[in-house]
């Protein structure tokens, strides 16, 4: 097998020999040192084998002694690949670069992960470990040891103890402990809970405090609700006021809702722009030149490059323009009551709180005119009541 390789690396040539005696040159060429292999007989009746190129330019006195001419059928081993492949500088030259891009991209980082962070954003830990040298398309041959860089880490990072860095491939993961800290509850004043609006209590759960309305009576905005004042008469305590008021809130909305529209609709014209992508930076391969519409929309769809877990930030994206245009929608009077009330809807839950729900809605007045519907709804919500009023503004007015 060894003789194989060294034949290869030095190069060889396959033979046949014409005229003379064949049998004659073989032993001759065999006692003067040369070395020949795969030795037969051809079926046409000629010897064939295989000698090396330095041993075949040794052949020329034995062939005159036996008489004997010889013709090269085959051209094996190292010297003849590089003849070839200086014919066919192009391809060689390309199959140098794919292996040269192959070994750079493999040496660059192209991603880097943070785990584990809670208090401190992504951001964060991306921009001190970019400080470190550590980030997206550096060379890993420059990257400071993992131990070393963690370390670091540790101390540009607040509120950490301890931060691992692990390489797989192309992708870093940085792997963040924050430290685990008590809350510490807010320093909070004494407190009544009084009523944030009129209404009608549904519900009240005092926590801390004494409540002093009962369920299904009638309040005012600014009475009280949850007391802060605990005790007898004289031995009074303030305490910070807690617990749930729920109540029943009116709210009379006036709603305008055109009976004409207008809409955006698609005219199914479009334009496509392909571009490629590396790293941030995107450049335009097709699609050039103005579309010509007087209003678009765009819509881009980006896909990488991506083998098993690996996502290489090199890629394609595609740009999407298409024509849109404005037109009129004519509404009949129920569609644009239907459309009035969801938009009186939303004004009443972000006034009264997400958690407010809509009781029961009646519409007091109605009516059609100059191409509008215009109505006056009364909206029955049950919402939180309590706002909070501490007890020393309380005690200085």
């Amino acid at each position: 097998m060894r003789e194989k390789g060294v034949l290869w690396l030095k190069g060889s040539v396959v033979v046949v020999t014409r005229g003379g005696k064949p049998e004659e040159l073989v032993n001759k060429a065999m006692a003067g040192g040369l070395s020949l292999s795969a030795i037969r007989w051809t079926s046409k009746g000629k010897m064939q084998f295989e000698v090396s190129v330095g041993d075949f330019f040794r052949l020329r006195p034995y062939l005159k002694e036996t008489s004997c001419r010889v013709h090269v059928t085959e051209r094996r081993g190292l010297p003849f690949w590089l003849v070839k492949a200086e014919k066919r500088i192009w391809f060689s030259g390309g199959i140098v670069l794919f292996f040269a891009i192959i070994f750079m991209l493999s040496s660059l980082v192209w991603n880097v992960e943070v785990e584990g962070n809670v208090k401190l954003t992504e951001e964060q830990v991306l921009q001190a470990a970019k400080q470190e040298g550590l980030y997206p398309m550096q060379w890993s041959f420059r990257l400071q040891n993992a131990d070393v860089i963690s370390k670091k880490l540790v101390h540009s990072l607040p509120g950490t103890t301890w931060v691992g860095v692990e390489k797989k491939g192309t992708k870093v993961r940085i792997q963040v402990v924050e430290m685990t800290l008590p809350e510490t509850p807010s320093l909070q004043n004494p407190r009544h809970l009084v009523a944030s609006a009129d209404g009608v209590v549904t519900q009240i759960i005092a926590e801390t405090g004494k409540a002093v309305v009962k369920k299904n009576t009638r309040v005012k905005k600014g009475q009280t609700l949850i007391s802060g004042l605990i005790g007898s008469d004289t031995n009074t305590k303030a305490v910070v006021a807690k617990g749930t008021v729920r109540g029943l809130v009116w709210y009379e909305f006036k709603v305008e809702a055109p009976l004409v529209q207008q809409v955006k609709v698609y005219t199914g014209e479009k334009k496509t722009k392909w571009y490629a992508v590396l790293g941030s930076r995107a450049l335009q391969v097709s699609g050039f030149g103005k579309e010509g519409y007087g209003q678009s929309e765009t819509i881009t769809h980006e896909e990488r490059i991506s083998w098993r877990n690996w996502t290489l930030p090199i890629g394609r994206m595609k740009e999407t323009v298409m024509e849109t245009e404005l037109q009129e929608r004519t509404l009949t009077e129920e569609e644009a009551k239907s459309v009035g009330l969801l938009q009186a809807k939303a004004d009443v839950i972000e006034k009264a709180g997400r958690d407010a729900v809509i009781v029961e809605e009646i519409v007091l007045h109605e009516e059609a005119d100059n191409g509008k519907v215009y109505m006056k709804v009364l909206f029955e919500v049950d919402q939180s009541l309590v706002t909070e009023l501490p007890l020393v503004q309380m005690q200085g007015d």
